[in-house]
């Protein structure tokens, strides 16, 4: 940017600032707080926060629980951000309902609070919310499952590897979609496990890890060791279903989906671990976060959620190399070209 002085003013010849000059010159401070430092899907979330805030001049502070479902952890990150004077936070909760007051208390300091992926309970809660729409998700994968299996799909011995018990969540809405999807009535769509259908054999949480999603399906195979069908909330989860499976030589028999579309979990369907999964795209959900701070700290304009929805949709394609009719795919290929992780 040129400077020339004329007498005692400063002219800027430049048109206009950049958005990264606009940046520096409100010093913008952002936060990135996620479920964890660990999963894939976060990792890549920093990444493209990380991206981002570098591009636009923007000072990024990341958080993250140690476990899922560290809520204290993430409180304690927003009382941390709002002391550094953040303009905004980008946030990924382990606890919806929970971290409401600590998100308002940063709300009410004028910071904006974008939940990315998992939706506060209430929504509104945020000033906005970028994520997939994770309803559909499931539900892409449901029909896949149901599908595949055509008239066999009437006696289908279901089990759902859920992510915690907190309801509702991120995990909920994959949950409800997956068996709606699949054609069963849902009870109370907010919540699991309120289903009269009897295909479902149960459901058990996984904490959204392979260690999880293996003990998850040795509690639910001694329920009905017939299992056929299996829905998990992710594919670290899924992985460990497949374990649990592969010990007593089940692993070819049961059809297992799940929702992420990180790398491993692509090769997984490669490798027939996995039978479809819905991709999602973390990185996106974050810059396009990092890009909504920047302009709320330039003039105070707050994101608008896509049309006909009350969040941002950062998009959903349901990936396998087993397409079936009446369902939209990607290959594998296409798959592992937009994977993370």
């Amino acid at each position: 940017m040129k400077k020339v002085l004329m007498g005692s003013a400063l002219v800027l010849t430049t048109a206009a600032l950049s958005t990264a000059a606009l940046a520096e010159a409100h010093n913008t401070t952002a936060c990135l707080i996620t479920k964890t430092d660990t999963n894939p899907f976060f990792v890549k979330m920093k990444e493209g926060a990380t991206a981002k805030a570098e591009e636009l001049g923007i000072t990024l502070k990341t958080f993250a629980g140690r476990i899922d479902g560290d809520h204290q952890t993430q409180v304690q990150a927003i009382e941390t951000c709002i002391a550094d004077g953040a303009s905004g936070i980008l946030l990924t909760a382990s606890d919806t309902g929970s971290i409401v007051p600590a998100v308002q208390q940063a709300r009410d300091q004028g910071i904006l609070v974008i939940a990315l992926d998992t939706p506060l309970n209430p929504i509104d809660a945020a000033d906005a919310t970028f994520a997939t729409d994770n309803f559909l998700a499931g539900e892409l994968i449901g029909q896949w499952a149901a599908a595949t299996l055509g008239e066999d799909a009437a006696d289908a011995k279901i089990a759902m590897l859920d992510l915690g018990v907190s309801q509702p969540t991120v995990g909920v809405l994959r949950d409800q979609g997956f068996l709606q999807g699949f054609g069963i009535d849902l009870g109370d769509p907010n919540k699991w496990g309120d289903e009269e259908d009897d295909r479902i054999v149960g459901n058990d949480v996984t904490a959204g890890n392979e260690e999880g999603g293996r003990r998850a399906m040795e509690n639910l195979l001694a329920l009905d060791p017939m299992i056929n069908v299996v829905y998990t909330i992710n594919e670290p989860a899924a992985a460990g279903a497949y374990e649990a499976l592969r010990a007593i030589g089940r692993e070819n028999d049961v059809l297992i989906v799940s929702v992420d579309g990180g790398c491993p979990g692509i090769a997984n369907i490669a490798d027939g671990v996995i039978g479809a999964t819905s991709q999602q795209y973390p990185m996106l959900m974050a810059s396009k976060g990092i890009e909504a701070i920047a302009a709320y700290a330039k003039d105070g304009t707050k994101p608008e959620p896509t049309e006909g929805k009350d969040f941002f949709d950062t998009g959903v394609n349901l990936v396998t190399d087993k397409p079936v009719d009446g369902v939209e795919s990607i290959s594998v290929q296409e798959g592992t070209d937009r994977c993370w992780g």
